[in-house]
């Protein structure tokens, strides 16, 4: 079985070289782009099996090229970025990339994500879980989330969740104090065959978390080590 391919986009040629040495050792095939127009050529010649991808590149940066790949594929996106902020790397996440890298990190670190998102996207989809149909409208106390007019809210005051947020939420709360595993919940948030690292499931119960704060609901979500989250049950 041939080693996948794996297209390599970012503007300084050398941590391309750098990061293209470690992926080669692994036995991995190679394409390279410096830009982001050069990346979408590339890309549209010889489809990639992941695409590593900086945010941070001129003209057309990684977050517009992962918009235009995502059109016309589902292929696994890792992003590599110079910003800490947390705001850029879930936009990055919203857009449809499955994990990312923040600069500066190590050649081995970037491998093992690599590494992981692959075995993720060729693994087989979970079987859907007996609770996997919920209700129509579900609450605890003051939360209140209504899946048909797709609003959650707190006390009357709507949460403003995101489309993933939402609907990992709404797999938390259709069985309170039922610890999930991250897969169940990527394949409870997301439609079709998404390939979502545990970071960016960590990432989105970390703004939901934020939300219910601000709304006055506190350690409402619960960390199960191991494992993944469950919502409280009282």
């Amino acid at each position: 079985m041939s080693k996948a391919r794996i297209l390599l986009v970012d503007d300084d040629p050398h941590l391309r070289e750098m990061l293209g040495y470690a992926l080669r050792r692994e036995g991995y095939e190679l394409s390279e782009a410096g830009d982001g127009a050069e990346a979408l050529r590339s890309f549209a010649q010889q489809p990639a099996d992941l695409v590593v991808l900086d945010i941070m590149m001129p003209e057309l940066d990684g977050l517009e090229v992962c918009r235009q790949l995502r059109r016309s594929s589902r292929v696994p996106i890792v992003f590599l970025s110079s910003k800490a902020e947390e705001l850029d790397r879930v936009l990055g996440l919203e857009l449809g990339g499955d994990d990312y890298v923040t600069k500066p990190f190590s050649p081995r670190e970037l491998v093992s994500r690599v590494r992981a998102v692959l075995r993720r996207s060729q693994a087989p989809p979970l079987p859907p879980a007996e609770d996997q149909a919920v209700s129509e409208v579900m609450s605890m106390g003051p939360l209140r989330l209504d899946s048909q007019a797709h609003r959650c809210t707190v006390n009357g005051v709507d949460l403003g969740l995101t489309l993933t947020e939402f609907r990992m939420l709404q797999a938390l709360l259709s069985a309170p104090g039922r610890a999930y595993s991250r897969d169940e919940l990527v394949d409870r948030s997301y439609e079709g065959r998404h390939f979502v690292s545990g970071r960016t499931v960590d990432s989105h119960v970390r703004r939901i978390r934020a939300k219910l704060r601000d709304a006055g609901m506190d350690d409402v979500i619960e960390t199960v080590h191991g494992l993944g989250f469950r919502l409280r049950r009282d």
